[in-house]
């Protein structure tokens, strides 16, 4: 069986997870968030997709190592004890495992992620 090597992803279809992403916990205002993973790796240790959130603010705790790209909106990131960083539409960046900080959502965003699983 051929594994593809190219795979495009379209618009998010289908019914988003709409639970706090694990590790994310909110602390301002009453932010919602809607993932939809579009694409699995063949072995696994990848998954990436869309990722849409409202005005707000969760402190988040990672754990794995995530690729993102803005599509629209605006977020202030600030690592605990750091500077904040301002992203918006058009920028890409990388979130390291154990970073520990709060994600600012200044206007409704949707991004793209890429996650390491393995």
């Amino acid at each position: 069986m051929a594994t593809e090597t190219i795979v495009k992803l379209g618009a998010p279809g289908g019914e988003p997870i709409t639970t706090d992403l694990e590790g994310w916990r909110v602390v301002e205002g009453k932010p919602t968030m809607k993932t939809w993973v579009q694409h699995k790796s063949a072995d696994g240790s990848m998954i990436s997709g869309t990722w849409e959130a409202t005005p707000g603010s969760w402190h988040a705790t990672y754990a794995r190592y995530e690729f993102v790209h803005i599509i629209r909106g605006r977020i202030t990131i600030t690592p605990d004890g750091g500077t904040p960083v301002q992203v918006g539409p058009g920028d890409a960046f990388a979130v390291e495992p154990g970073f520990t900080g709060v994600w600012r959502i200044e206007e409704a965003v949707q991004k793209h992620f890429a996650i390491k699983l393995a």
